[in-house]
């Protein structure tokens, strides 16, 4: 397959941004534009019932221009939206039609560990021409997604819905009922792209700091402080706009596998009530959403009901899940706008009355540089590399209790940075969030309704650092990368308390396999459960898990790259 990167001028910027208007799959068999498909109107084919038959194979697509080919199941990509109902049991064949080896896990779905498809960890792997079997009980209800681990399939098309309908009806009510899932498609070979940060981890980054920012500094806070700023970044050899490894210069950005120009569109009466199931299939991309005119209730986050709190916009994590329902009330369209993090682009759609309809697309927010607080947590002085606080840098607010232990094993290559005093605070939105205007959610905002699944208080504590080397793009936990690590062991039947400090400058959503991941606030008490538990730059986050689920498990960084790179572990419950 080409690799030709888009660097070379023979793709227009706006093209890799927006996409085809008719883009992906449609554009991929060659339909004309003006068909059903090519309308993007949100009516999707789904499977609901209790047997499924689902096959990974490969389907030529088009989202810039260039024919490339993706990994897809029941020839959709996004997979086909599953619908399940909480204390129905599943059957769910799988067969591999690629050339390669394959799998899906069912992610945040509490299976036994044999069905959890995690190959070399739970089982296998699917291997060409064969089927496997995936047999449980759902326990749980919610909105949920499906993925490979194998290798690097997952940036390449394989990831699809998951909709569980709880048993006694839905506590929140809605006319109408949307998945929109949110994807970074990229014509280069992810393996292409996992070599080219090896080489350069800042190949994608193009909003590295430029001779005009300095004169604005200087403009905006003087020559002394503009020259200071800058020594302390290159004294730290570091970047202050870290925020993605891959951007929008590489990656265009889908709503339910259609780029921002072929505007994927959710239908409404006016006064109806819509529920919004917001899923981040991304392999690296983070988003922040709004719909500019209204307001969002969100009413669940990873498939758990939460005490309803309204928002402008939320960023939401890769691999996380939010339920938002709104209530247009006027006749006319209304632009559904997740930006990526990094501000290099943004995926886009629409909810109208009737389609064909849009609205303005609003401007991306301009990239803040990352403030002290991303880098030192709640440090007033000192730092991770012996320099003193520079002056009007944005140093935080809230301490950790304590200074962090750092293990032995990360003092060495794979570490280029430690937080000493982590701030632990839920209520940051977030860089480039911080004082927009908005009402940005928060996971201080986040209650789950009933509380905690288990009232014990944790017998154990295991603290683990997040840590890499940006420059040798190398990821770890403690230091240690997965092949060379040995497997973290659980007491079956415990309650555990896991802390995560963050000793680098960029988020990382955290996924534990089979148990939930009961998010405590700075107090120690419960705060929100989860799949996956996002830990902004130099923070400290706690959460009790309850052992209950005997096996091997995955616990890994859901950035794929980082996943791929080493920050992953075994975690064995006996």
């Amino acid at each position: 397959m080409d690799t030709q990167d888009p660097r070379d001028g023979q793709l227009s910027r706006r093209r890799f941004v927006q996409g085809l208007a008719l883009g992906g799959v449609a554009a991929g068999l060659g339909l004309r534009a003006g068909t059903a498909v090519a309308q993007a109107v949100a009516v999707r084919r789904e499977w609901r019932g209790t047997h499924f038959e689902l096959a990974v194979g490969e389907l030529p697509v088009n989202f810039t221009g260039r024919r490339r080919i993706a990994t897809v199941v029941n020839g959709q990509l996004p997979a086909p939206l599953l619908r399940w109902r909480e204390g129905d049991t599943v059957t769910l064949r799988v067969t591999n039609r690629l050339r390669v080896p394959t799998s899906i896990h069912w992610h945040g779905i509490l299976v036994p560990f044999q069905m959890d498809g995690v190959p070399g960890i739970s089982f296998p792997g699917i291997a060409p021409g064969e089927s496997f079997i995936y047999r449980f009980p759902v326990r749980q209800s919610g909105t949920y997604w499906y993925h490979s681990h194998s290798g690097l399939q997952e940036q390449t098309g394989l990831y699809g819905p998951l909709v569980i309908e709880p048993a006694g009806g839905e506590r929140f009510p809605a006319e109408r009922d949307y998945v929109v899932m949110l994807n970074d498609w990229s014509d280069d070979r992810p393996e292409h792209i996992f070599a080219t940060l090896k080489r350069q981890s800042d190949y994608y980054n193009y909003a590295m700091p430029t001779v005009p920012d300095f004169f604005r500094d200087v403009r905006e806070h003087g020559l002394e402080q503009a020259l200071a700023r800058r020594r302390m970044w290159e004294r730290m050899r570091m970047n202050p706009t870290d925020y993605s490894d891959v951007s929008g210069h590489t990656y265009t950005y889908l709503v339910n596998g259609h780029p921002p120009a072929g505007n994927w569109t959710g239908l409404f009466r006016p006064g109806e009530k819509v529920r919004l199931r917001f899923i981040n299939g991304s392999s690296m991309t983070f988003f922040d959403v709004r719909i500019h005119g209204l307001k969002m209730t969100v009413v669940a986050a990873d498939g758990q009901d939460v005490e309803p709190v309204s928002v402008d916009e939320f960023r939401i994590a890769v691999a996380e899940t939010y339920d938002v329902i709104v209530e247009p009330k006027e006749d006319r369209a209304y632009t559904l706008f997740a930006q990526a993090i990094d501000r290099s682009g943004y995926a886009r759609g629409t909810l109208a009355p009737r389609a064909g309809m849009q609205a303005a697309v609003p401007a991306m927010d301009p990239l803040v540089w990352l403030g002290m607080r991303d880098m030192m947590g709640a440090m007033r002085q000192g730092g991770t590399h012996g320099n003193s606080a520079m002056p009007g840098m944005d140093m935080g607010a809230t301490a950790a209790a304590s200074a962090v232990h750092h293990a032995r094993t990360e003092y060495g290559p794979g570490v280029d940075m430690h937080v000493d005093m982590p701030r632990s605070n839920l209520d940051d939105p977030g860089a480039g969030l911080r004082g927009n205007g908005r009402r940005v959610l928060t996971y201080a905002d986040l209650h789950t309704i009933g509380g905690s699944i288990d009232p014990r208080e944790p017998g154990r504590e295991i603290e683990l650092h997040l840590t890499g080397n940006m420059a040798r793009y190398e990821w770890s936990f403690d230091g240690v990368k997965f092949s060379d690590a040995k497997p973290i062991r659980f007491r079956y039947g415990e309650r555990l308390r896991i802390v995560l400090v963050n000793d680098t400058m960029m988020n990382h959503p955290i996924h534990l396999h089979g148990m939930w991941s009961e998010l405590e606030n700075p107090s120690g008490g419960f705060q929100v459960r989860k799949h996956t538990v996002n830990v902004q730059p130099a923070q400290r986050v706690a959460y009790g898990v309850t052992a209950n689920a005997p096996g091997r498990w995955a616990y890994h960084c859901h950035m794929l790259y980082h996943m791929d790179a080493g920050m992953m572990r075994e975690v064995v419950v006996s």
